[in-house]
């Protein structure tokens, strides 16, 4: 069973703005049933991105700024140092993404939940699953 999770900046904003989607069910089974982890830098890029206002249209302003407390507020927050950073650099095709792979290595995560297909695409990554947030919320269907 998987008990320690990071989730990625796609899964939580597609959550935010869709609720009731897959996504959505993902971050609330991995806030309520696992251990979700995340860094000052993750929860930086999930608030800057949440507060463009072209997601407007999806979700009020006050609610994606809720949505952001809450996830703050339910994960385990850890420092990811620079030599744990520097050491996976260029392990994704997106560099942006480096930060969710030293996170997963910080917190010694079971998975990295994840909408990115650059993130998807290094399945497995060091032995760490990278799973959808559909094969995800399988796990706890069963």
């Amino acid at each position: 069973m998987i008990r320690r999770i990071v989730l990625d900046t796609s899964t939580l904003v597609s959550a935010a703005l869709r609720p009731d989607s897959t996504p959505d069910q993902a971050v609330t089974y991995a806030l309520t049933r696992a251990e979700v982890f995340c860094s000052l830098s993750t929860l930086h890029e999930l608030e800057t991105v949440l507060a463009r206002p072209k997601f407007n249209v999806y979700v009020g302003e006050d609610s994606r700024r809720r949505f952001v407390n809450i996830v703050r507020a339910r994960s385990s927050e850890i420092e990811v140092s620079v030599e744990l950073l520097t050491s996976v650099r260029g392990s994704c095709r997106d560099a942006n993404d480096d930060q969710f792979l030293a996170l997963a290595l910080a917190a010694n995560a079971d998975a990295i939940v994840s909408s990115d297909k650059d993130l998807l695409a290094l399945h497995p990554w060091r032995g760490i699953p990278v799973l959808k947030p559909a094969q995800f919320v399988r796990q706890f269907d069963k």
